[in-house]
């Protein structure tokens, strides 16, 4: 418990500054129907925002839909796979036709794969699967909502992970680098959209237990944050001034790894 309070700290967001950043805000959240989507809506709907979730499982994001409405928020869902490009490029059509402001977007949906490249020698579809979740929903809802967010001047959140901050590790080949073209993307736009006062942030979440990081059962006994702490890091970043969040510990040990990396990259060739 010691060394989770060490690695994973978290300080929540008062609820009296949650209400002045987030009522009568809309907020686009993917990934919304589990883990750290789920949370943020939950956590967003004590401040009456108005919630457009999108996600996979209708069950649940219909759930949700009328848990916020029954706490006084306006909510609608859309389920979309975002690896289906029609009904991706449906949604975002959807969004355009309604023009309505967007104060926020947490572009939280994604997808872990961990698959060696001799493994996946026949499987293409790993890295297009991988690729269309992590980054190119995110882009294609990112440049539909741009026009939407430049009136109130809003901000996109994009949930990366901390290991795109250290040496590629062995069998992360599709996730990581759809992780850093999202990161790199991400890091551009928030350089050419600033100064029409669009705010693009990163968080570069370290481990977090939810159903799809648990199903390995290593992680699963590893000390890390809950979803619901998570999803409040992600809040914290988006009202705050920085421009990503990183652990504290990164500062040493992503400088430290980036010095060491001749070695570490000589260790997974021989180790692995």
């Amino acid at each position: 418990m010691l060394i989770k309070k060490l690695l994973y700290p978290c300080w929540k967001l008062s609820d009296e500054k949650l209400h002045s950043k987030f009522k009568n805000k809309r907020v686009l959240i993917t990934g919304a129907s589990h883990g750290i989507g789920r949370e943020l809506a939950c956590r967003l709907m004590s401040c009456q925002t108005k919630l457009l979730l999108v996600a996979r499982d209708i069950n649940e994001l219909q759930g949700l839909c009328e848990k916020a409405v029954a706490m006084g928020c306006e909510a609608e869902c859309r389920s979309v796979d975002l690896r289906d490009r029609t009904a991706l490029d449906a949604l975002c059509d959807e969004l355009r036709q309604q023009n309505t402001p967007i104060d926020y977007y947490f572009a939280n949906a994604g997808k872990s794969i961990h698959r060696e490249i001799t493994s996946a020698l026949d499987r293409l579809h790993d890295y297009d699967r991988t690729m269309d979740v992590n980054y190119r929903a995110m882009v294609a809802l990112a440049l539909t909502c741009i026009p939407l967010m430049k009136p109130v001047k809003g901000t996109m959140v994009y949930t990366s992970s901390v290991s795109s901050l250290y040496p590629p590790a062995p069998g992360w080949s599709a996730y990581h680098a759809s992780k850093c073209a999202g990161n790199t993307w991400c890091e551009t736009a928030n350089a050419e959209l600033s100064k029409h006062g669009i705010h693009i942030k990163i968080a570069y979440m370290p481990l977090v237990h939810t159903q799809m990081s648990d199903v390995n059962t290593t992680y699963k006994k590893m000390p890390a944050y809950t979803a619901a702490e998570a999803a409040e890091l992600l809040i914290r970043l988006a009202v705050e001034c920085r421009d990503s969040y990183k652990p504290w510990w990164t500062r040493i040990t992503a400088p430290l790894a980036t010095l060491l990396s001749p070695i570490i990259r000589f260790a997974y060739k021989h180790i692995s």
